[in-house]
């Protein structure tokens, strides 16, 4: 009796089989509806650009654009259409209309709104911002210094209301990447085995990932720019000439000032995904540290004094750095470790540089070891911008240079030796001489 009741009935889709054939037309339909409804889409997005509505000078979490859940909405209502009619191969017709419109969804609604770099972003640093944002640094100099600063300040950036709309778009493709991979499994299940193994919706999920990365680099490249002419003012100090250490200067204040306008805005826009913040924190950290390492090289020459002011420099942004996912918090919270390891790393090999170029010279030999054992990544380019960082004229380089080629090609030696190719090469040449001797 159980093997009756489970057995299917010979009726089952015997009406909706005779209409198969057919079934075209109704994929035809569809494709003409959610062409009108993508139309719409774009026309809506003209009008009122995403992010927009929500921007109000007010800071919160980026909403997901309506249009997104609109969308599914209207696919779960057709797959509910053509599972009630057939579950056979319309299905992967059906698959395919999806994946059209989701390609389009991603290219035309979000990609194309993003703000265009180098386009009409505004002069997002306004001096009211950056003054309110000095408020609680260090003021040492400030005044002597304010009409550089004016200068300095005079950036093209995005505005909020274009950070806020990079943020949605960020959000809504999120959002977008997850509820596909439903629509992949939900279609899947709803389809006859036979068929279901071929409905593959990667491609629209890469699609969005490219659409999230895009949108994360936009936003680094956004306080890059905003960081960089405070990076260009510290190569312009004659570093050479300075008598005392003081505070922080004011390229530090400047760059500190920029992080405490920007990374609150990103972080509250971005808190319904919190790891994408956390990515584009580390993307940040590690953009710029390798900037700095590069723009150090170009404070030449240093005496001892200019080298410490400058390594109190590097020790205050690398304090900012590690509190930048916190930045503007009452309470800071606890960056996550990843990060954390990222900033210490980088930052220590910017603190090392300095600390070598603070140090005397006994020998160009031991200097040159000194060098390799702190700093065993160091290339040889690198150690000659420390050698003219620290003042030495070329005729007196050519000793050191000499010296950290002849350390250097030791090491590779000394690799190749131990690599187990180099083993293996061992072992053949003693097994012919066991051979021979034999």
């Amino acid at each position: 009796i159980e093997t009756e009741k489970s057995r299917p009935s010979p009726f089952a889709n015997l009406i909706g089989r005779c209409f198969e054939p057919y079934l075209n037309i109704y994929i035809e339909s569809l494709d003409r509806n959610l062409a009108d409804l993508m139309d719409k889409f774009v026309s809506d997005s003209k009008t009122q650009p995403p992010g927009a509505k929500e921007f109000d000078g007010i800071e919160g979490p980026s909403s997901v654009l309506s249009s997104c859940a609109d969308l599914f909405v209207f696919y779960k209502k057709c797959m509910l259409q053509c599972t009630q009619l057939s579950t056979g191969l319309i299905m992967l017709s059906l698959t395919e209309t999806f994946q059209k419109y989701l390609r389009e969804y991603a290219i035309k609604i979000l990609q194309n709104n993003l703000p265009k770099v180098g386009g009409n972003a505004s002069i997002g640093t306004s001096m009211s911002n950056i003054t309110r944002d000095f408020r609680d640094l260090s003021t040492s100099g400030f005044i002597q210094n304010f009409q550089s600063f004016l200068k300095e300040g005079e950036i093209a950036r995005y505005s909020k209301e274009e950070q806020s709309r990079i943020c949605c778009i960020l959000t809504t493709a999120e959002y977008c990447l997850e509820t596909t991979q439903q629509l992949e499994g939900k279609l899947r299940e709803k389809t006859d085995k036979c068929y279901s193994e071929k409905i593959v919706l990667s491609q629209e999920q890469d699609n969005f990932h490219k659409v999230i990365s895009h949108c994360i680099q936009l936003l680094v490249q956004d306080l890059e720019t905003a960081c960089e002419s405070a990076l260009t003012t510290m190569t312009k100090v004659q570093w050479s000439s300075v008598e005392v250490v003081g505070d922080q200067s004011n390229y530090v204040n400047t760059i500190i000032a920029h992080l405490r306008q920007t990374i609150p805005t990103i972080r509250d826009r971005l808190s319904s995904c919190r790891k994408y913040f956390t990515q584009f924190c580390l993307k940040f950290a590690s953009s710029f540290i390798a900037k700095l390492v590069q723009q150090l090289f170009k404070c030449k020459p240093l005496n001892a004094v200019g080298a410490e002011q400058l390594l109190l420099d590097v020790h205050m942004l690398k304090t900012a750095l590690l509190d930048l996912p916190s930045t503007g918090y009452q309470v800071p919270r606890k960056a996550p470790v990843t990060y954390t390891k990222v900033v210490v790393k980088g930052m220590a090999n910017a603190e090392m540089i300095l600390k070598i170029v603070m140090s005397s010279i006994e020998s160009a030999t031991d200097f040159v070891k000194q060098c390799r054992m702190h700093l065993p990544d160091l290339q040889s380019s690198e150690f000659q911008k420390i050698l003219d960082m620290k003042g030495l004229k070329k005729t007196e380089q050519v000793q050191f240079l000499e010296q950290f080629k002849q350390l250097e090609n030791a090491t590779k030696s000394h690799v190749v030796h131990d690599s187990p190719e180099h083993e293996a090469g061992r072992i053949k040449r003693l097994e012919k001489l066991v051979k021979k001797r034999v």
